[in-house]
């Protein structure tokens, strides 16, 4: 129950306060870098291809794993 308290006043999207980051006097005040997830990109991979094959993504989950060398 704490744990929903604490994360309804967090943006669902970066994780931060939502108090703080829709406050006017913050406008400018964050940065963003990018970074690539080699699994997560296998897994979109994986579902593109599921798609453009016709398959439904309704309830689809996908598991990612590192290949074995």
């Amino acid at each position: 129950m704490a744990l929903m308290e604490a994360e309804s006043g967090l943006c669902g999207d970066c994780g931060h306060p939502l108090a703080e980051t829709t406050h006017a006097g913050n406008e400018g005040a964050y940065d963003a870098s990018i970074t690539k997830c080699h699994a997560c990109l296998a897994g979109a991979q994986r579902v593109a291809a599921f798609q453009e094959d016709g398959g439904k993504t309704d309830g689809l989950k996908i598991s990612v794993f590192r290949r074995e060398s």
